[in-house]
């Protein structure tokens, strides 16, 4: 019999308790500059009413380390699962948002759960990360590399998204007394869109006996850097004509403050014009690659920043004759909030705990990525 590779396990962790989008700024902190009908559009738009920041309310103190959060789910997922951290063979972290550069996020993460020496792997990027560090534990494990792999994603966005982070920016590009001053829409934009928390896997050879697993069948990644500009961005500055300039040729700190280069920024222009239409080339794609069809499918799991894009992205998807109705779309944006790498594993998380899928079950997991557009495809079978 051919070995195989099982999601045998699942946990997840939101910090503290949720906030309701009229307290946001309780949290996060006000702004003078902030615009009340930008705040109103964008979250009418993305249909997220409650997310989770690992900022103490009372305090404004960080109350998590993104690899702290990680370990969280890690434990979550070992008392869920029987499972012990002690076992874990291989350890696989993907985020955008590590603590740090270096040492590696997958470095803290270990460190954080103290578990022997394994085999370590930290994958970076935005939302696709985490379905890279899902693959690299699926091929260790499928390939007889180790017995297990837990595999996690991970977002500690609110540190970039206080009102104290943009304090300097906003100084800085404000010239007299006369000066409006204003935060660019593309950083405004992601404060109301994004949130923290983290989730976990784990790969197996084999199934649970007792309880339900998910055989991986497929893991699919494709990059289309190539044929987009940037459009998410933290550490460089995007000029006019396209260009970048990385933080790291900046040399006077007021420049790197004025210049943005250390606040997270979404291109909104590259994001509505390229991200639907290269999401459409890139789930032709997979049919053509993996001959799937619509009526075979029982969940679809959509990682999508807003709500806004679910109908754009059923209409994509229906244009390439793959019609699946909304009822098994399977998306907790509105109450987890929008976590980037860690969505995926904190949708399954709830799906599996919840009893929602059944056995023989198949789920496609479809995951855009909008940095530099990346489109990332995970199909399961529930056994």
């Amino acid at each position: 019999m051919a070995r195989g590779a099982y999601i045998s396990g699942w946990g997840a962790y939101l910090p503290n308790a949720p906030i309701e989008n009229q307290q946001i700024e309780d949290v996060l902190g006000h702004m003078k500059s902030q615009s009340a009908a930008v705040k109103r559009r964008v979250l009418i738009n993305n249909g997220i009413t409650r997310r989770y920041y690992a900022i103490d309310p009372a305090t404004g103190a960080a109350t998590h380390t993104n690899a702290r959060l990680t370990a969280e789910a890690i434990k979550n997922l070992c008392q869920t699962s029987g499972f012990l951290a002690a076992d874990i063979q291989c350890l696989s972290c993907g985020t955008s948002s590590a603590d740090q550069i270096i040492p590696s996020h997958a470095s803290m993460v270990h460190a954080e759960i103290g578990s022997p020496p394994c085999e370590i792997a930290s994958l970076s990027g935005v939302c696709c990360s985490g379905v890279s560090a899902l693959k690299y534990g699926y091929l260790n494990v499928l390939a007889g590399a180790c017995d297990n792999a837990v595999v996690t994603g991970s977002e500690l966005a609110s540190p970039s998204l206080r009102s104290a982070h943009f304090e300097p920016q906003i100084r800085l590009n404000t010239k007299g007394s006369a000066d409006q001053p204003g935060l660019p829409f593309g950083n405004e934009f992601l404060r109301w869109m994004l949130s923290d928390g983290a989730g976990a896997l784990l790969i197996t050879p084999t199934p649970r006996p007792d309880a339900l697993s998910l055989r991986i069948d497929w893991v699919d990644i494709a990059s289309y850097a190539s044929e987009s500009d940037v459009c998410m961005y933290f550490g460089l500055q995007k000029h006019a004509d396209g260009r970048t300039s990385s933080f790291r040729t900046v040399d006077n700190e007021g420049d790197l403050f004025r210049g943005g280069y250390l606040s997270l920024t979404q291109d909104i222009r590259v994001l509505n014009e390229r991200l639907p239409q290269l999401m459409r080339v890139a789930f032709g794609r997979l049919l053509e690659r993996h001959k799937l069809a619509a009526a075979d499918i029982d969940w679809i799991l959509p990682h999508y920043s807003s709500q806004w894009f679910r109908q754009p992205l059923q209409n994509g998807l229906a244009e390439l004759g793959f019609v699946v109705p909304f009822e098994k779309w399977f998306t907790n944006l509105s109450s987890k909030g929008n976590t980037g790498s860690a969505a995926m594993y904190i949708m399954i998380d709830e799906l599996m705990s919840t009893g929602k899928a059944h056995r023989g079950q198949r789920i496609l997991c479809i995951i855009p990525e909008s940095a530099r557009m990346m489109f990332g495809f995970v199909h399961l079978t529930v056994v």
